[in-house]
């Protein structure tokens, strides 16, 4: 399963930089509104040491990461719901991505223009969210209005649909985001063909300068506190720092970098790990000679669904899966010594897939 991020926020809060650094692609970065009119879209692979590890016991052919596409998206301003700034075709690209990652400048600095003339990150964050909220509430009423002319039929699908869609509008009308509304998880199908911007996770990423990077600033703990009731994750990044980590050749330069500035890892490596949490995900490898590979799944997902990721036959003709967990494939070595101290298990369809299983799925089409 791909897993897509769009990264939104306020003209010149430093998305385009931080999308520099992380991603293979590489967008323009000027210190104007708009440099970044097209969504840039970069895929950048998943760190993971389990991956190395198994490369260097099974020492395969190829080795094959999961991955991540990060797609940036022009920076938003008020009236962006209502079209200013080319914000129809910006709210558009938020649509297909998976969750939001909304930077936001935590950093002092007279050089770089702020588009409301002054740094304040919980007015900038609310400045993205009414506009996104303003969007979800005009994609409500619509279908809304629609319903209301087939309930007319007493059709009681349609009638629950008016009732679910109400709860939103009432929700969007209140300032709050359409993932905070008291809806029951099944009946957030009635709203799912709307792909409802404000229903999307969200990461906030605080954009703070080098010296606040390992303990945050006074911006960052007023952004801190007014998501407390959000569900959401907030990680702090600077973008210059994970620029010039970047720019480094070498994994050793990199690790003496960030050594060097008392960091364990880079921010890409948190924001990464902060998305997995945030979307419930999880990865499960698959080990041969030919090919090490990870992939991503939701947890709590079972065997047949796991093996559906690779391919649909795998899921069509599930049998069953033979599973070694990674700490028993590392504890000896390899699958054929796994196998002889009964290390191997063999699972059927009700199986749910750990985190870390090294998986050899049986199937017949």
């Amino acid at each position: 399963m791909g897993l897509q991020c769009g990264i939104v926020g306020l003209p010149n809060v430093g998305k385009s930089t931080l999308f520099n650094a992380i991603s293979s692609a590489k967008a323009q970065a000027a210190n104007f509104p708009f440099c970044t009119i097209d969504p840039n879209i970069g895929i950048v692979t998943v760190p993971d040491p389990r991956l190395d590890k198994l490369e260097e016991l099974v020492k395969p052919q190829r080795t094959v990461p999961t991955a991540i596409e990060f797609v940036d998206i022009a920076g938003l301003v008020k009236g962006a719901s209502k079209g200013e700034g080319l914000g129809n075709q910006f709210l558009g690209n938020i649509r297909a991505v998976d969750a939001i990652i909304h930077v936001v400048r935590c950093f002092e600095d007279p050089n770089i223009i702020h588009v409301d003339g002054s740094v304040n990150p919980v007015r900038d964050k609310e400045i993205i969210d009414t506009e996104l909220q303003l969007k979800d509430l005009e994609s409500v009423d619509k279908k809304l209005d629609k319903q209301k002319k087939l309930a007319k039929g007493n059709d009681r699908d349609v009638l629950k649909s008016i009732e679910v869609l109400e709860t939103y509008k009432r929700t969007l009308e209140e300032g709050k985001s359409a993932r905070l509304a008291p809806v029951e998880e099944e009946d957030a199908k009635y709203v799912e063909d709307l792909q409802l911007l404000t229903a999307k996770p969200v990461i906030y990423v605080c954009n703070v300068e080098e010296a606040s990077v390992t303990t945050g600033n006074a911006l960052v703990e007023q952004l801190r506190a007014a998501i407390t009731n959000e569900n959401a994750q907030l990680v702090v990044i600077s973008a210059a720092i994970e620029s010039e980590i970047a720019s480094l050749e070498t994994k050793e330069d990199r690790d003496v970098f960030l050594a060097d500035l008392g960091l364990e890892e880079s921010g890409l490596n948190r924001l990464i790990r902060a998305a997995y949490k945030l979307l419930n995900l999880q990865t499960y490898f698959t080990a041969g000679e030919k090919e090490v590979r990870a992939w991503t799944i939701t947890g709590g997902m079972k065997a047949p669904q796991a093996a559906g990721v690779i391919h649909s036959d795998f899921e069509r003709g599930f049998i069953r899966a033979q599973v070694i967990s990674y700490d028993d494939f590392v504890k000896y070595g390899s699958e054929s010594a796994a196998r002889e101290v009964g290390r191997l298990r063999s699972e059927g369809k009700e199986y749910v897939v750990a985190d870390g299983d090294i998986v050899h799925f049986m199937f017949n089409v």
